[in-house]
């Protein structure tokens, strides 16, 4: 034992239970170490080196038996004496804490005036001791192995599962990077080719044309736009992954949504011989909803729809009001009996394989390998960040709603198309 008052280590995730504990023993002289979790309470247990720990059972990370069995096998911590503190009064819990290596047993709620009796006993070297045979200890031994080994399988089994999302979020950066790069630099180098257009014109012999400086700066006008659409959609995705993506609620028309989401690629629809047909949307209800928000998740709706579409197909948009209990969807989760609007965006495109119809969603991500990525937002198959169609979701269930595709599968020849179905709650 140290010399001058005793260091007493307790490790509990309860900060009531501790300035209980700290409150009793500091009073009796004693002077409290304290951890929240097993990990903190091992590493605590070697940097001071207590004269004694008291060990709560049921902590969230490694529970107090484990902790136990780590620090009695810890050559400068097999002597100092660890008493459990629990409230974990099951049956044999007391003869579980002794086999993984407690020295004693002291059930909650504590009694404030006993404690600092109990911990001088433990001090002096009372040591308590498993009742029964040699095989009801090792039966007990037994059970305390078996468990640990079940929950060394779990904690594997987490860790595996922590290894592969890792792996997919740094693949998600590696294509990030990539994809980032590609959409960057088409925007900058039209800005670079005006730009020098201009300052060619302007050195020349004669005065810049009305034409060549009108073109010129046409085109230096629409590189920044997209940049900063990429920008806007770079913080959208930012918002959406914490949290903070406010929607600003009010009277919003989906029919006015839907049409200025498709007027935004009327161009796109001539040049490529698209066909559009938006169904009647007249008698929806009204919704309280952020119109803005919802004309850009329709606008990305809709571009990925075009994207996907071979020149001379055909979109369609329609819409009706549904029950939420009538959704049969997997990856719709409301259950609501409420009155909801759905709007589907239905396309005679490519389609997409029954194992993307989610990832399709995940930030990042494209069909395509990256390799081939080209840089346009309505050219067939064209490229973009991959995060228009997480953007739009997002914005979905900012509402309170749910977004999901159905498609027959991929078939570049047959182009059997996809219907991406987006649920709207009306509320009053």
């Amino acid at each position: 034992m140290s010399p001058g008052p005793a260091k007493i280590l307790y490790v509990e995730d309860d900060p009531a239970n501790r300035r209980l504990v700290r409150q009793v023993l500091t009073g009796a002289g004693y002077v409290l170490l304290e951890a929240a979790d097993g990990l903190s309470g091992i590493q605590v247990a070697e940097q001071e080196c207590p004269d004694l720990i008291l060990m709560d059972i049921m902590l969230p990370d490694l529970d107090g038996y484990q902790v136990t069995t780590r620090l009695k096998s810890l050559p400068e911590l097999a002597h100092t004496p660890i008493i459990a503190l629990t409230a974990k009064v099951v049956d044999s819990a007391r003869e579980r804490a002794l086999i993984a290596g407690c020295d004693g047993y002291i059930p909650k709620p504590i009694d404030v005036d006993l404690l600092p009796y109990q911990v001088s006993e433990f001090l002096a070297g009372k040591c308590e001791e498993i009742e029964g045979g040699a095989e009801e200890r090792l039966a007990l031994q037994r059970e305390y192995t078996q468990a640990l080994v079940v929950q060394l399988e779990e904690k594997v089994r987490a860790l595996r599962k922590v290894n592969v999302e890792l792996r997919h979020t740094d693949e998600l950066k590696s294509k990030f990077i990539s994809l980032a790069s590609h959409e960057l630099k088409t925007p900058l180098a039209v800005i670079h080719g005006y730009l020098t257009m201009l300052l060619d014109a302007r050195d020349g012999p004669d005065p810049v044309a009305d034409e060549t400086l009108d073109c010129s700066l046409m085109g230096i006008a629409r590189g920044v736009e997209r940049l900063k659409a990429i920008v806007e959609d770079m913080l959208d995705v930012i918002r959406i992954e914490s949290r903070t993506l406010r929607v600003h609620r009010g009277p919003a028309v989906v029919k006015e949504a839907v049409w200025a989401a498709v007027r935004k690629l009327e161009s796109a629809f001539q040049e490529r011989s698209l066909t559009i047909e938006v169904g009647p949307l007249d008698g929806l209800p009204t919704l309280q909803a952020d119109a803005k928000r919802l004309k850009q998740a329709f606008s990305h709706l809709l571009s990925n729809a075009v994207k996907f579409t071979p020149d001379g197909g055909k979109i369609n948009i329609f819409a009706q009001v549904t029950q939420g209990a009538q959704v049969n969807h997997p990856c719709c989760p409301i259950s609501s009996a409420g009155d909801f609007v759905e709007i589907v965006f239905e396309d005679t495109g490519i389609g997409i394989t029954p194992e993307e119809q989610e990832r399709i969603f995940d930030l990042f991500y494209e069909v395509r390998d990256v390799r081939l990525h080209f840089t346009s937002k309505t050219d067939f198959r064209g490229g973009g960040l991959g995060l228009g169609l997480a953007i739009a979701r997002g914005i979905v269930e900012a509402h309170g709603g749910c977004l999901w595709v159905e498609s027959e599968g991929y078939d570049v020849e047959r182009c059997s198309g996809s219907r991406f179905h987006v649920l709207l709650p009306i509320e009053s």
